[in-house]
């Protein structure tokens, strides 16, 4: 993959995302740019961040909105459950025409969904290699090429695993709020008090802030709900650990398409709850991470 390493920006330090933070120069002018209320979704790796970005998006459209989700995972899988399939990603289709975005059509790299998602996978560089903010990048840059963003009501960054580089932190430069999806167990917390950390190192310089934690893939909350307490965080949706959420998956298929049962209208009331929720402009929340040797010694039983 030549052409893209090439092409790749060169890192850089930068003082304001956090001290001594090397983070990759972006254009400033690339941005998002409109009116459409902007998510990022993070969480440890395998949380169910997919899952709950794509139930997620098909709320909105049950809502009447216009939805734009875009998948930042090399694995391309953020919206296989809306499209039915693993769509070209947009570093696939860019190096088809060597880089040259102007003999890209929308269809190329655009995906229509369940009821109406627009779905993009922006793909990554090869593993080792490159940098996942360029890669973000060139993707909201030919939405914009494109005037695609002019269109949507609701853009969802569904970002891969934990906050580790400023490359995966850049969906956070284009996002109006960071949701923070965990589960109710140690490593799940752990990975949410430095993903807290990536967010507030973000906001000094861009208008993100934390929107609030989603509990996935669990049957109580009591440790989320601990830490929630004492970092300012708040829980904004729970979805329990079932069966009918597996299957959709294996199924390729949201939960608004699974066959009707009371677990399964119960998740599907709770994503249309959450999306109405999401759509009021509340205040954003002040929330501070812990330093990782207090977070390890807070969480748990005596």
């Amino acid at each position: 993959m030549t052409i893209l390493l090439d092409r790749m920006p060169k890192q850089t330090t930068r003082r304001g995302d956090g001290d001594g933070s090397v983070q990759v120069h972006l254009d400033p002018n690339v941005t998002i740019g409109t009116t459409a209320k902007v998510f990022s979704v993070y969480g440890k790796g395998g949380i169910g961040k997919s899952t709950t970005s794509s139930n997620l998006s098909a709320a909105f459209s049950k809502l009447g909105k216009r939805v734009l989700q875009i998948g930042c995972d090399p694995k391309h899988d953020s919206t296989f459950t809306l499209t039915k399939k693993l769509v070209p990603t947009v570093i696939d289709v860019l190096e088809s025409v060597d880089f040259h975005s102007e003999e890209l059509r929308t269809e190329d790299f655009v995906f229509e969904g369940y009821n109406g998602v627009m779905c993009v996978e922006a793909g990554g560089p090869p593993a080792g290699t490159g940098c996942g903010g360029y890669v973000v990048g060139q993707t909201v840059k030919l939405l914009k090429e494109h005037h695609l963003l002019e269109e949507t009501d609701i853009v969802i960054f569904d970002v891969l695993g934990d906050v580790v580089c400023g490359g995966f932190a850049s969906p956070l430069q284009h996002a109006d709020r960071a949701l923070i999806v965990t589960a109710n167990d140690f490593d799940s917390i752990f990975a949410m008090n430095r993903i807290v950390a990536a967010i507030n190192a973000k906001a000094k310089n861009y208008g993100v802030r934390v929107g609030g934690v989603i509990a996935n893939r669990s049957k109580d909350t009591d440790q989320i709900d601990r830490f929630n307490d004492a970092t300012g965080l708040q829980r904004v949706a729970h979805f329990p650990d079932l069966d009918a959420i597996r299957l959709s998956r294996l199924k390729k298929s949201t939960l608004f398409e699974m066959p009707e049962s009371p677990e399964v209208l119960a998740v599907q009331k709770e994503y249309l709850r959450l999306a109405a929720s999401l759509l009021v402009d509340s205040e954003p929340l002040e929330a501070r991470s812990m330093k990782d040797r207090d977070i390890f010694d807070f969480l748990g039983f005596d």
